[in-house]
């Protein structure tokens, strides 16, 4: 046989090779999976491998995942995402730890060095304005993932608030605009709260002197109650926003469990390690070839009640029951 007859069967023979051989060949590659956090979570890392290996993926198997830890350095973001951009891996979960910066940032800084790699991200507010995705139905490039709080959660804050405190008539909201998009929650505390009859009074923190000067500053007036919504300050504070809260005897409502743990009154928050396992169910589907396009930013669907009991009874407060029923941990 010549040369150029060997070639062209060589060529139209591997042009011919059965299907089931290309889908061998496929499945038994190993895809590489980078992510990206900003501390590590034993429990979301944890259910994030368990939700891929529920799929059928398996490391050493069928795939390779790189992870990067920013170690509660915020400006390791960029060199982290370059790091993992380089390593071109056919997808990044990109995740934070909910005791500091938030999402945000962290996906902010793989879309600026890859518009091609295909991003999912956990615990991001506001995808939309935040210029992530063109819609939620249609993310448009290639970015997706699932949704931290839907916009209504401040109003559910709020009306808590007023259950587990009815003399409460002001609320500050605690925030760091830096680290969260705080437009997102203030539309819904300004369209709910002055109909649970209270008044709404912002407080923007940049760092704990200035969450000691605010808190104690509001608290001089009577009846007042704290929303602390979802930002790197005020979770990086969180000890002494409970120890504030608590030496003023303010009532508070918190975004995050680890808040109610650490002292706190209650909190009303998205389920972080379900959110790790349902990031694993997007990335399964991108390595099985699905597009960002064709995968809808995820609302929020579980949420997680807890109430510290013994922080209401030294505020004087009693638990109404429906907030009891629907507690999914009181801690004594």
């Amino acid at each position: 046989m010549g040369r150029r007859a060997f070639l062209l069967a060589l060529t139209f023979g591997t042009l011919s090779m059965p299907l089931a051989a290309k889908a061998l060949l496929t499945a038994n590659q190993v895809r590489r999976i980078g992510v990206l956090m900003h501390n590590a979570s034993k429990a979301e890392l944890a259910a994030f491998r368990q939700g891929l290996q529920q799929l059928g993926w398996s490391e050493g198997r069928n795939i390779r995942i790189d992870i990067r830890f920013a170690a509660d350095r915020p400006d390791q973001y960029e060199v982290l995402a370059k790091q993992l951009i380089a390593l071109q891996p056919d997808a990044i979960f990109a995740r934070s730890y909910a005791n500091s910066r938030y999402t945000t940032p962290i996906t902010a800084a793989l879309q600026r060095e890859s518009r091609t790699i295909l991003i999912v991200f956990a615990e991001v507010s506001d995808p939309v304005g935040s210029k992530f995705v063109a819609s939620f139905s249609r993310p448009g490039g290639n970015l997706t993932g699932l949704q931290l709080y839907d916009q209504g959660v401040t109003g559910k804050w709020a009306a808590m608030l007023k259950e587990i405190a009815p003399h409460v008539k002001r609320v500050a909201l605690l925030v760091d605009p830096r680290t969260t998009p705080y437009d997102y929650f203030l539309r819904s505390a300004e369209a709910t709260i002055p109909k649970l009859a209270m008044e709404l009074a912002p407080r923007l923190v940049e760092n704990a002197a200035d969450i000691k000067r605010l808190i104690a500053a509001f608290a001089a007036t009577p009846n007042s109650g704290l929303l602390v919504l979802p930002s790197g300050t005020t979770s990086l504070h969180r000890d002494l926003v409970v120890a504030l809260a608590a030496q003023y005897r303010v009532p508070s409502v918190y975004p995050f469990r680890f808040y109610v743990t650490a002292g706190g009154l209650i909190s009303y928050s998205t389920d972080l390690v379900d959110q790790s396992r349902q990031a694993a169910s997007y990335v399964d589907r991108i390595l099985r070839g699905a597009s960002p396009t064709e995968l809808p930013v995820q609302a929020p669907t579980k949420y997680v009640t807890t109430i510290n009991l013994k922080t209401a009874k030294a505020l004087g407060l009693t638990i109404p029951p429906s907030l009891l029923l629907q507690a999914d941990e009181a801690i004594e």
